[in-house]
């Protein structure tokens, strides 16, 4: 395409969105109304996948060891663990650094474990993290196996509970998210459409004078373009004034590092871009599927 054509293009798209105010403002208006909803989403999930993360990162394997192996078992039952697929690192605590530990944790109540230092009953143990947290317990199940190990524990119990919660809600957000975004395209498809009615008789005469789909077709596409971007401005400007105000006053209130919000920036600028990918994206899409049915006849 020349570079003459592509700008009378631009001015063309221009033009019909100004020519078309109030279709302008009710196509503008549904893509900023869905935006808003997706954008509101897109911060809970994104949040709830962090806060997630965090608490999968959490999760461990605690192998404890059989008082009767000796040195060279110790080494030996490390080394099979280290070989093991999926595991990112092995960290080995005796048991005096255990007792040590324990008594640092409890505060002041950890002085009736003192008498404990002289005949230490807590065993030597190997904290295993793996790549995946969905590994943990495939790991776990293997590690019973070995010689020497006494117990193996990883929260049996409440870590199938946590997997099994985490994963229904990021499915939920997902299905809610997609809902939405089918939802964005159905209605800026069907407010462009309402738009591209009333211009018909235009369509009808750059095509009886010999234009083709494809010159028909661009300044359709620009403009939903300009009208994905211009809707995706009002959810920006709102999602970030409100998500950086709640990090601001809510971060330093939450106390427990593992449901820390997303650091306001970079996110607010992620989630705009996202915002403005989105828009463009629907606004074009439902251009030209709009379009589509007119160049057919």
């Amino acid at each position: 395409m020349k570079f003459r054509t592509l700008l009378r293009h631009f001015r063309e798209s221009f033009k019909n969105i100004g020519r078309n105010g109030w279709m302008t403002f009710a196509s503008v208006s549904a893509v900023t109304v869905t935006l808003t909803l997706v954008g509101v989403f897109l911060v809970l999930m994104m949040n709830l996948n962090h806060i997630a993360g965090n608490v999968e990162k959490d999760v461990e394997v605690r192998a404890h060891i059989d008082n009767a192996a000796n040195q060279n078992d110790i080494k030996a039952i490390g080394k099979k663990i280290t070989e093991m697929d999926g595991i990112e690192s092995v960290i080995f605590s005796p048991k005096d650094e255990e007792l040590t530990n324990l008594i640092d944790d409890l505060g002041d109540n950890g002085e009736a474990f003192k008498p404990f230092e002289q005949d230490n009953p807590l065993r030597d143990v190997y904290i295993i993290k793996t790549k995946s947290p969905q590994d943990v317990i495939k790991v776990a199940k293997k590690i019973e196996g070995f010689d020497y190990i006494q117990s193996v524990k990883y929260g049996q119990g409440y870590v199938e509970k946590l997997f099994s919660f985490v994963n229904i809600a990021r499915n939920i957000g997902i299905v809610l998210i997609v809902g939405l975004l089918f939802t964005a395209m159905f209605l800026i498809s069907n407010t462009i459409k309402i738009t591209i009615v009333a211009r018909r008789k235009e369509i009808e005469i750059m095509r009886l004078v010999g234009a083709t789909n494809t010159f028909i077709r661009w300044p359709f596409f620009l403009e939903g373009l300009w009208l994905g971007i211009l809707g995706a401005i009002v959810p920006i400007g709102l999602i970030s004034v409100l998500y950086y105000n709640l990090y601001k006053y809510a971060a330093p209130q939450i106390t427990f590092k593992f449901v820390e919000l997303l650091p306001a920036n970079p996110f607010i600028y992620q989630v705009s871009a996202i915002l403005i990918v989105i828009g463009a994206v629907i606004g074009i899409w439902g251009s030209l599927m709009s379009v589509r049915k007119f160049l057919k006849v």
